[in-house]
């Protein structure tokens, strides 16, 4: 198998050069940027499957680079950042970064993170037990493209945990799924004490779904428990 890649985009030299020694002591091979056009210049260049990237950087912050990072299909992206309060967590999640940790951080946790989400990015077919198109009152997940398909053909690029969840939720319709099974399906970790993700990310695809008139509740809060799929899909 291929050595993974990890791109730090990181514009404080002294925790850009920590990292950079972290992870290539675990055997990666990693790159640096201080800024967007350099992590640029570093997708054109090389093939990237992490992106560890700070919010606060000069020129486009990092909330304006992760849009562009998601339209990487395969490259997971965690968030590194000094601003440990919710609304940066949530605003990181709301644009599709997979997972985030505050400064100061433990290397271990980040490592155990970043393997776990390259584990789950590291194959590009990352659902083959679903067909390549699955069809539901009258929407499309397209596999192929990780997009969502609405019935008049508006076409919506989902981020890594959205696509997840929802892969999963079709897997399992009408069953209750906990917030700790979506977490681990969607990050391939645990839950922690006041992790908004999975709340995130389900609004997130709710809104697809709101986008049509007459929308259905196709996901519904199951309070005290987690979330059901109430839709039906196709066989």
């Amino acid at each position: 198998m291929q050595t993974p890649n990890i791109l730090i985009v990181e514009d404080e030299v002294v925790t850009r050069t920590t990292l950079k020694s972290l992870f290539e002591a675990e055997g990666y091979g990693v790159f640096e940027a201080e800024n967007g056009e350099e992590m640029h210049d570093h997708f054109e260049n090389n093939t990237i499957d992490l992106v560890i990237m700070d919010i606060n950087l000069p020129g486009k912050n990092g909330l304006i680079l992760a849009r562009e990072v998601r339209d990487k299909k395969n490259v997971g992206l965690i968030f590194l950042t000094g601003r440990d309060n919710d609304v940066d967590r949530i605003l990181g999640l709301e644009i599709g970064a997979d997972d985030y940790l505050t400064k100061p951080f433990n290397p271990r946790e980040l490592t155990i993170r970043a393997r776990n989400l390259l584990a789950r990015t590291s194959n590009a077919n990352e659902d083959e037990d679903l067909p390549s198109k699955v069809n539901f009152n009258g929407w499309v997940l397209d596999g192929d493209s990780r997009s969502l398909i609405s019935p008049s053909g508006n076409e919506f690029r989902l981020p890594r945990s959205e696509f997840r969840a929802l892969h999963l939720f079709l897997s399992n319709p009408g069953k209750i799924l906990t917030r700790e099974q979506l977490i681990l399906e969607m990050t391939g970790r645990e839950l922690r004490t006041n992790d908004r993700t999975v709340d995130v990310t389900i609004r997130r695809i709710r809104k697809h779904f709101e986008s049509e008139q007459d929308a259905e509740d196709l996901i519904v809060t199951i309070h005290g428990e987690g979330y059901r799929f109430c839709g039906s899909v196709d066989a």
